[in-house]
């Protein structure tokens, strides 16, 4: 009996000791699991906070056609802009079909035809454009990525057009449904009315206003984000990374595996993990989220982002987000890194991340209004341009520099060259 006892008890003992070990080892008190893979996506340093897809995606700006060759345009954080989009969020199209651009006269429906053009710039997938907006699923549809949306009505025909042009070639897609009216669309134009007029620049495809555009000048004191965050924020065991000095001043942690390139002078980092393994099939769409998800939770957001650009290129996807204050743009310079975030990807895990070290605090200081030139002042100085920059379009933009008191932003104008880099007009 004895025997059976102290049987009974060393096998409690030891199952005891089994379930201890396991939380231990797998559980800690208001946490997860401690056991995770190298490459798996660890909350760590909290240096800003998270951000959904749906607040990272928005045109970058709306051209609002008001009929009669007459027009204007909305930038983000302006009333109107935040009145239509989100209207037309709510709105539902569907049952789409694919048509050619070289069909249709949009000289002439640009003039007299009343509607709303969204500018998303270099292009979003469909697959992300559902997340703000009520697309239907089409298969047809769904393996784009869209760079322009116009809705538009004609004179006498009961019924409003919703075109989504495609980034591959002259393709265009309507869809044959789409949850708005007429009056819905002029009810929206109508916003536009004592707004800003802008005309289309002789030549070419951007508009420019008529009238002086005001922005406010202002300086923001700023805070700098320190090695060691990035370290505990990039590396799964920080304390065995070590240090390599660089010729030209910068330096690099690594671990081996992953390597963090810190430049001083510009206050920049990059990191890259080339072993990262394929996590397997992916998409532009599923790439875009994957690295919205790595910035959650690998430092967060430090002020105001955008989606700029997603492109697949062979078996990466570059994502890039543009950050953004007051409504516009902050340049990233040759002269200063600052104002975009980088993310290579391949199969959907990030092999390569850059952003500046730099942030800024909340609050706003010596703020300014500043009258930026339009009409024939502003022609006059894109006539000074070299005939070889090709310009595809002009935009209010904010240029940073750094200073005693810390960041200033400037108000100027920017056009974007067919190439895809920006030069600031001043």
């Amino acid at each position: 009996m004895k025997e059976r006892l102290k049987t009974a008890l060393l096998l409690v003992l030891v199952l005891s000791s089994l379930v201890q070990s396991y939380f231990l080892i797998y559980r800690l008190p208001g946490s997860g699991s401690v056991v995770k893979s190298e490459n798996s996506y660890i909350k760590t340093e909290d240096m800003g906070p998270e951000a959904k897809a749906e607040n990272l995606i928005y045109p970058k700006k709306m051209i609002i056609h008001l009929g009669e060759d007459k027009h204007t345009v909305f930038y983000p954080g302006q009333m109107f802009y935040d009145l239509v989009n989100n209207r037309l969020k709510g709105r539902t199209f569907e049952s789409f079909q694919r048509r050619t651009l070289n069909n249709m006269d949009w000289s002439k429906l640009r003039a007299s035809s009343k509607g709303i053009e969204l500018s998303f710039g270099s292009g979003i997938p469909v697959t992300l454009l559902q997340k703000v907006m009520q697309i239907t699923p089409d298969s047809l549809f769904e393996g784009e990525s869209i760079h322009k949306m116009w809705l538009y009505s004609i004179e006498g025909e009961p019924k409003v057009h919703a075109l989504f042009f495609s980034t591959e070639g002259d393709v265009v897609y309507e869809a044959a449904q789409a949850d708005l009216t007429v009056q819905d669309i002029h009810q929206l134009v109508d916003f536009g009315l004592d707004w800003v007029p802008y005309t289309m620049q002789e030549g070419t495809s951007f508009y420019m206003p008529e009238e002086p555009f005001d922005m406010v000048s202002l300086e923001m004191p700023i805070g700098m984000y320190t090695v060691e965050q990035m370290q505990r924020s990039l590396f799964f065991d920080p304390s065995i990374t070590r240090n390599i000095r660089e010729r030209d001043g910068s330096e690099i942690y690594t671990d081996s595996k992953r390597s963090l390139q810190v430049d001083q002078g510009q206050n920049w980092m990059s990191y890259t993990d080339p072993a990262a393994p394929p996590s397997g099939e992916s998409s532009p769409g599923k790439d875009v989220l994957s690295a919205i998800d790595f910035v959650n939770q690998h430092g967060g957001w430090n002020g105001s982002y955008r989606l700029s650009q997603s492109e697949d290129n062979e078996d990466r996807t570059l994502v890039e987000f543009q950050q953004y204050h007051r409504g516009y743009p902050i340049l990233n310079t040759l002269g200063f890194n600052y104002g975009i975030m980088k993310l290579e990807l391949q199969k959907g895990t990030v092999t390569s991340y850059e952003r500046s070290l730099l942030y800024v605090k909340t609050e706003e200081q010596k703020k300014k209004i500043v009258k930026l030139p339009a009409g024939d002042e502003l022609r006059e100085k894109l006539d000074k341009l070299p005939d070889s920059m090709k310009i595809v379009d002009l935009e209010p933009a904010y240029l940073p520099f750094v200073n005693e008191n810390g960041l200033r932003l400037k108000p100027v104008w920017a056009v974007q060259l067919l190439n895809g880099s920006m030069q600031v007009l001043e």
